[in-house]
């Protein structure tokens, strides 16, 4: 299984940004979808988070700004970010609590993480 995740940039404060995280391989079903942002010197937060009910929770500094939402059928979550702020600037990773199907059929699941993509908010 592999995460990809894109659509980080640099954009003036206030601006918008769409990021994207697209799962694929021996997917059976994927339980839940977790942004990360990580600036630098400082440890790593859990952004915004979806469930597979649909279920989205956010860290109170990006609460009405985030949206966190899924397509189910092209394996793709996205954080729309608006109102961005300096303080936003970080890499951003998605990760994914996947449920995988072998060819043997058998399933387990695993926490999978995508590579990062940089967000650079200019003042």
């Amino acid at each position: 299984v592999q995460l990809q995740a894109s659509g980080g940039g640099l954009v003036q404060a206030g601006g918008s940004l769409r990021l994207s995280c697209a799962a694929s391989g021996s997917i059976f079903s994927i339980n839940s979808v977790d942004w990360y942002r990580q600036a630098p010197g400082k440890p790593r937060e859990l952004v915004a988070d979806i469930t597979s009910y649909g279920i989205t929770t956010y860290v109170d500094s990006v609460k009405g700004r985030f949206t966190i939402s899924g397509d189910n059928a092209k394996n793709t979550v996205y954080l729309q970010m608006n109102s961005l702020k300096p303080e936003d600037t970080a890499v951003y990773y998605c990760a994914a609590a996947v449920t995988v199907e072998t060819a043997s059929m058998d399933r387990y699941d695993h926490y999978f993480w995508g590579q990062g993509t940089l967000v650079t908010v200019s003042s």
